[in-house]
């Protein structure tokens, strides 16, 4: 047990959600994975799929996310992503959009908008969170849309990137300046109802990996929106704004919060990965046959494998500490959040880089999957924070220096 406290056990609870999870990822996901990915497209009867047995659904998400160790959702989504990185997007990028209102809206806001990003087993919807712009991306303190209040109302315009179900989606969040003078600390989030005029989905972005999940820009063009949209309400805003103003703290905002929050999700996405890329290599070396013997009995092909093992159980117990340390309300005093979203992206890199090596010429072709998870595994260093991002936080944190 580390200083923190932290036990890695999984709760009987959480076992019987991931065991029914891995399921669904083995005998729905995966088979499907290859399809969608050469499809380039949403796959919605997935999610349908999934919205009927209950995993795609508010309440399972809420259910998870408030489990009392922090791990449920991390153990959920490593098994959904272990079935496939794309579909397994399709369903879980909701949550961020989810969890940026659920973190910061009114109790109102969060009874009415929540389960509209939803729907129903029968009328699935989907939600999208919009941080990201062309010139603002690491960057989140350059972010240059703008909300202006308009009587009772805010208007807002820019154009929004690299949003997942971005137009798609029935409910967008999105992060918008209201003191451009302020940076990161003059920002609030808007959600911007089914059917607002003003919002379009401008260029779907062709992908090199994740190609099932929907990523397009979101252009808003005198999106007009209720004071009643505004995330955390008027107020609250209002008071914030003021104590920045007068040298106060504003504490942790918008887009930044939402991520912090999200980072050991991504990093479980990212362990689904690796390990579904140093499981296919590990069986195949098992069977593959070269100079009359398993290419598994290789002291080269086996230490490869020991070290892929290996970065799989460290990236994953990361990124149950992160968790359960967020869920008992421990500071991240390392970064710990960070830290795990760091390793597990760039294992996921690595071991999936491993496992074509491992196949050689054939794991290069489109017949077996690693060439897919090395493509997937890639945006886990780049998206929700870059892996030169985390590395800054994490030394700011360990330093306590301005590190820039």
């Amino acid at each position: 047990m580390s200083e923190t406290g932290f036990c890695p056990e999984l709760g009987d609870d959480v076992r019987e959600v991931r065991d029914w999870v891995r399921e669904f990822a083995r005998t729905v996901v995966r088979p499907a994975g290859a399809e969608w990915d050469e499809r380039e497209e949403t796959p919605w009867p997935v999610i349908q799929e999934a919205a009927r047995i209950g995993l795609y659904s508010l309440d399972f998400f809420a259910q998870q996310w408030f489990e009392p160790s922090g791990l449920g959702l991390i153990a959920a989504f490593e098994e959904l992503f272990w079935g496939d990185a794309g579909i397994g997007l399709s369903i879980a990028g909701t949550g961020l959009a989810a969890a940026s209102l659920a973190s910061g809206g009114t109790p109102e806001q969060v009874g009415e908008w929540l389960p509209q990003m939803f729907g129903t087993p029968d009328d699935v919807k989907v939600g999208a969170f919009c941080a990201s712009e062309p010139d603002a991306g690491s960057d989140v303190g350059a972010i240059r849309t703008r909300a202006v209040p308009d009587g009772d109302d805010w208007v807002l315009n820019g154009v929004k990137t690299w949003v997942t179900n971005g137009g798609i989606a029935n409910v967008h969040v999105v992060v918008a300046s209201v003191d451009p003078a302020l940076g990161t600390r003059g920002q609030a989030s808007f959600i911007v109802p089914p059917g607002t005029p003003g919002l379009s989905m401008g260029q779907k972005f062709k992908k090199h990996g994740i190609r099932a999940s929907h990523t397009a820009e979101v252009v808003l063009e005198d999106v007009r929106v209720p004071g009643s949209c505004l995330v955390g309400g008027r107020e609250k805003l209002e008071a914030r704004l003021a104590r920045v103003r007068s040298g106060g703290r504003a504490g942790e905002q918008g887009a930044m919060r939402t991520f912090e929050t999200t980072r050991p999700v991504v990093a479980a996405m990212a362990v689904g990965i690796a390990r579904a890329a140093y499981e296919y290599a590990r069986d195949y070396a098992r069977e593959r046959e070269q100079f009359g013997r398993k290419i598994g009995e290789n002291q080269a092909i086996a230490f490869r494998l020991a070290d892929m093992a290996t970065r799989v159980d460290i990236a994953r117990l990361m990124t149950w500490r992160a968790a359960w340390m967020a869920r008992n309300d421990r500071a991240f005093g390392q970064a710990e959040g960070s830290m795990c979203k760091l390793v597990a992206s760039e294992a996921a890199v690595w071991v999936t880089e491993q496992a074509i090596q491992i196949l050689g010429g054939a794991g290069y072709t489109r017949e077996h999957p690693v060439e897919r998870f090395h493509r997937d595994a890639k945006i886990f260093t780049i998206f929700e924070g870059t892996s030169e991002i985390q590395r800054l936080i994490i030394g700011r944190a360990v330093t306590g220096l301005p590190v820039r």
